[in-house]
């Protein structure tokens, strides 16, 4: 896990917050990213170029997003919106109203359908996709290009710093590569279905509790079958996340004499976090679950 650790140092990384922490510079040009994960790539790209602005607040989950007058003042007069098509309506309600330029993520990454077994009804897409350093890879080099074109004045700073951040997470990649190769269980039973895109790439097995929604009930049927697959598996810990209630997923470990532990989505971020703190903590939490060598 030394290649991230080496990239971070070399490059810097910028912390970031949500709209609340305030703009990244003062520059003429502004960009407004819909959610943390998007915030978090518009930042490292624009690096002193541009201003960024989260729209939603650290700690706000970002499918219960409401926007606020102001908010959407700051959609309207932003040089370019970044956000996810279907993940927050009144980001799109904002963005169509306002006529704001606009970049969807969905149009340079292509999104994997809700597990079939998921609760959701069929048609339902996994918007997680930045689990997936690779893929949130591809939509660095696609901002980058965005941003070229919005302000061609520091194209060449935009692709640079695209280039640089593609590095630093072919370099996250290769850490989880290596750190989840050797494991003795692959299975990782998750408050929802929010690390499908993970497990995929990394050779994972995911078991959601509740499905795409964190705030979607199990059923009783639901949750009969996660007990069973704890059981069956021989899974040691319940992955439980910050932002959401924690109550089933401690019952569940409580009855099958199993630990808890945060595996987070990154869908927001507290204390200073960013995207390259947490996952690297996401990597120690499934190495320790998991029992990898």
């Amino acid at each position: 896990m030394k290649n991230f650790a080496v990239a971070l140092g070399a490059a810097g990384i910028l912390l970031v917050g949500g709209c609340a922490a305030g703009p990244s510079s003062n520059h003429g040009v502004t960009i407004a990213a819909s959610f943390y994960p998007l915030q978090y790539v518009a930042e490292q790209v624009a690096g002193d170029n541009a201003t960024v602005i989260g729209l939603a607040p650290p700690g706000v989950e970002p499918h219960d997003l409401e926007l606020s007058p102001m908010a959407v003042r700051e959609v309207a007069s932003a040089d370019l919106v970044l956000y996810l098509s279907g993940l927050q309506p009144a980001v799109e309600d904002a963005i169509a109203s306002t006529n704001a330029t606009s970049f969807d993520a969905a149009s340079v990454v292509t999104l994997r359908p809700a597990d079939p077994n998921s609760q959701e009804s069929t048609g339902i897409h996994d918007p997680h996709f930045w689990l997936d350093p690779t893929l949130l890879a591809t939509y660095a080099t696609a901002v980058g290009k965005q941003l070229a074109t919005v302000d061609p004045a520091h194209a060449d700073s935009y692709t640079a710093n695209a280039t640089a951040l593609v590095g630093k997470l072919t370099a996250l990649d290769e850490d989880f590569s290596t750190g989840l190769a050797q494991c003795k269980r692959t299975d990782i039973v998750t408050s929802h279905e929010a690390f499908g895109y993970l497990a995929a790439r990394y050779g994972l097995t995911q078991i959601g509790i509740a499905g795409i929604d964190p705030e979607a009930e199990p059923s009783p049927a639901r949750l009969l079958e996660i007990r069973k697959v704890v059981e069956q598996t021989g899974t040691t810990t319940i992955f439980t996340e910050s932002l959401i209630n924690t109550a089933v997923a401690d019952s569940i470990a409580k009855d099958a004499g199993a630990k808890t532990a945060v595996l987070d989505p990154i869908e927001s971020v507290l204390h200073g976090d960013d995207y390259a703190s947490v996952m690297t903590r996401n990597l120690e939490s499934l190495r320790t679950a998991l029992d990898c060598d």
